[in-house]
């Protein structure tokens, strides 16, 4: 799947099941098939997510209706629980992305996001 953000285009694998939605990047890095993890999320509500065995840090995006309403950027990784920040924002969706992409790429909240199945 593609997600369209301005002028950027992200190859992203998707997350829809609980166990992938549990499980995320946990332990998994972005190759040449996928550069980002779209979660597609069982209810719109305050989302939460955390860089537990994580092996890079990560920019976590939250979208709802399509629209970026928080952005979360170069969240470390951590390995014990008791250390975890949790990230939270208000959405349908999150996406996640290398660590500092966001910046790199010009994506601010409020960007419009588009999706397409290739």
């Amino acid at each position: 799947m593609e997600i369209k953000i301005n002028n950027n285009i992200l190859n992203v694998k998707l997350c829809i099941t609980p166990n992938s939605i549990r499980n995320g990047m946990m332990g998994q890095v972005f190759d040449e098939t996928f550069n980002g993890m779209l979660f597609i999320m069982p209810e719109k509500t305050e989302q939460s997510f955390w860089m537990y065995k994580c092996i890079i840090p990560l920019d976590i995006i939250m979208i709802d209706d399509n629209i970026i309403t928080k952005i979360h950027t170069n969240c470390p990784t951590c390995e014990d629980k008791s250390d975890c920040i949790s990230y939270q924002g208000y959405g349908d969706k999150v996406l996640e992305i290398y660590g500092g992409s966001c910046e790199k790429m010009n994506i601010f909240e409020g960007d419009d996001v588009f999706f397409s199945f290739k």
